[in-house]
Order: structure tokens, then sequence, then C-alpha cells
């Protein structure tokens, strides 16, 4: 069952809890599972991922001098896709059933407006 702070319990846990200004997405869970998938394709072709993961970076570093729109971005946004695909499901989080309906409300619940004390009138002590 789920509760207030996690209204997604699956297939990835999602806990929710409130900022001063917003509200903060615990995706612990779900990133473990990536992580989890990278060992496993670490374990599978080591050498292959980090070449893949070494090329990204210098295509990022690429990107960062030469534009969002370069062919280094589009290089490493495209890398990123490929092996977001193969370990993450494409970075896609699922969430089912009541549980969409239980997200929505903590979500909103957090964001509603918050009532703000009122200035105290005529110096009035505490």
């Amino acid at each position: 069952m789920s509760t207030d702070r996690t209204p997604v319990d699956g297939p990835f846990r999602i806990h929710v809890e409130p900022l001063p200004t917003g509200a903060t997405l615990d995706m612990t869970h779900y990133l473990s599972s990536v992580l989890l998938n990278l060992a496993s394709a670490a374990e599978e072709d080591g050498e292959g991922l980090l070449s893949e993961l070494v090329h990204i970076a210098e295509c990022a570093r690429q990107a960062a001098h030469q534009g969002q729109d370069s062919h280094a971005a589009h290089e490493r946004d495209e890398r990123v896709a490929d092996l977001l695909a193969e370990v993450a499901d494409e970075g896609r989080v699922p969430v089912y059933g009541q549980q969409v309906l239980r997200l929505a409300e903590r979500l909103r619940t957090i964001a509603a407006p918050k009532a703000v004390p009122a200035p105290r009138q005529g110096g009035a002590a505490a």
C-alpha cells in the first residue's frame, strides 16, 4: 500500500516531498535499476561500454564549445538516446492505474497555495 509520501509504489517507487518553492520527486528506485543495467552491460562488454561513455563525454565537451545545434551536440544526443534505450527503457518511468491519480493528488496538495499569516496591525505584540 502506498503512503502519502510514496504515491507510486511500483513498478518503480516514486517518493514525493514538498520544497518551499515546489516538490522533489525521489526516483532512487528507478535510478538504481538503471545503474544495475549499466553494471550488467559493463559485465557483458566493459570495453565497449566505456568506449561509448568516453565518446559521449567527448561529444558533450565539443558541443559545449560548438553550440547546441552542432554536429557534436546531435551526435551526443543520439548516442545518449541509444544508451538510454538499452539500459533505461528510454528514460521512461511507467506509472499505472490509481497510482497516476495518487501522484497527481500529492503534487496538487504540495502545489496548493498556503495561507500566509496577515501582518499584525498597529505594532501588536506577539
